[in-house]
């Protein structure tokens, strides 16, 4: 029986490649996105259906549900893409931007993954993946909020794995670092900094992050399809495997997360941002 996954954040990046990926793989495909009405690529395919969901909409994801259950019969995978970081220096930002942040990257997931539990309940079978980030293992200035939000992704993806166990329903975390190319990340951003309200006092600091995310941004190895290969993997292997990692540590954050006491990591990471010219 053929297979129907339900993609939020469709329209570009990361959920696009993967909608585009388990098309190919003969899969049903349910791609949300706030403005399907610009959507013409995924359109154009067979089994895809092409639907709005806002995830800080309560009521477009309940449609977005319910409208992928009634042209496929039934949802087996669920994949969490949306979400977006938001830049600055933690006192400059705006707390409704704050909100923004966690609406989106925390309180959107919950509710996309809310929504749909009652039907995998009943299949008694399905897969949720929330894509994450490196930034949920380790930190970095001037994303304090986008740390944040994905620390907390990381928690209640873990935990909820642990409930949903005995009734069949796997959960999964995709965790790209390092960067992704091909995605509207950097330009959302970008969007949403809020450096016009920052204090002075920062400017210094400010100036050499900026140093440090461009050569962050250059050393970008990892495509869009590359992450996308990998959600597919994880829906599709099996396993009871939690974490995926995508990416390259050549900077060794995540070697030093894993490795170091918390001492010498705390260390090694502010050595890293002082260093920064």
């Amino acid at each position: 029986m053929q297979k129907t996954v339900l993609i939020t954040g469709a329209s570009s990046g990361i959920g696009k490649a993967s909608a585009k990926l388990f098309h190919g793989k003969g899969w049903n495909v349910v791609a949300t996105m706030r403005s399907p009405d610009k959507e013409t690529e995924l359109t154009a395919l067979d089994d895809v259906l092409v639907t709005w969901l806002d995830v800080s909409d309560q009521q477009s994801i309940a449609a977005a549900v319910s409208a992928g259950i009634d042209r496929f019969d039934r949802i087996d995978a669920l994949v969490n893409n949306a979400g977006y970081g938001q830049y600055g220096v933690f006192e400059g930002v705006p707390p409704e931007k704050i909100r923004q942040q966690f609406d989106v990257n925390v309180f959107g997931v919950m509710d996309v993954t809310r929504a749909i539990l009652p039907h995998l309940r009943a299949n008694r079978a399905g897969t949720i993946v929330n894509v994450s980030s490196g930034a949920g293992l380790f930190t970095l200035p001037m994303i304090s909020l986008y740390c944040a939000s994905k620390f907390a992704l990381e928690g209640f993806t873990e935990a909820l794995a642990y409930e949903l166990l005995d009734l069949n329903i796997g959960v999964k975390l995709v965790i790209p670092h390092g960067g992704v190319s091909e995605t509207r990340f950097s330009q959302r951003s970008a969007e949403d900094n809020a450096l016009a309200d920052m204090p002075a006092d920062y400017a210094p600091f400010v100036a050499n992050m900026a140093k440090a995310f461009t050569n962050m941004t250059a050393a970008r190895k990892i495509t869009s399809a590359d992450v996308a290969d990998v959600i597919y993997e994880s829906v599709t292997d099996g396993s009871d495997r939690l974490r995926y990692l995508i990416g390259d540590d050549a900077r060794g954050f995540i070697r030093a997360r894993r490795e170091m006491t918390d001492h010498d990591y705390v260390k090694f990471m502010r050595s890293y941002f002082a260093a920064v010219k």
